[in-house]
């Protein structure tokens, strides 16, 4: 998996430069933000700009990265969901779970 990884103050952005989060790559996304909480980087912003296609594990990567950094009173947000994948995020009712905004800047600065 392609992540890009930048950190903003006290957020880490990960962007993901992959077409799609399936089975195929979602637990290295998992694996990835559990490090970040290991190190104490409670507060991420996950970048899906690129991501056209999402299924059941790819949401199960990101609703164990939102328990975790509640766990640890952080936050994981959501910025550039594409139509389909914003619509799999209404379609499991994970849209109000999540704090989901259109871009970086506007997910960066609700911190």
């Amino acid at each position: 998996m392609v992540l890009k990884i930048e950190e903003k103050d006290d957020v880490v952005l990960m962007l993901v430069k992959e077409e799609r989060l399936d089975a195929h790559n979602s637990g290295e996304l998992k694996n990835q933000m559990l490090s970040l909480f290991e190190e104490g980087k409670n507060h991420i912003v996950i970048d899906l700009q690129e991501v056209r296609f999402i299924d059941s594990s790819g949401l199960g990567a990101l609703v164990s990265g939102f328990k975790n950094a509640s766990a640890r009173n952080g936050n994981l947000k959501l910025c550039g969901l594409q139509p389909q994948v914003k619509s799999m995020f209404e379609l499991t009712r994970l849209h109000r779970v999540f704090e989901i905004f259109s871009g970086i800047d506007e997910a960066l600065a609700s911190f």
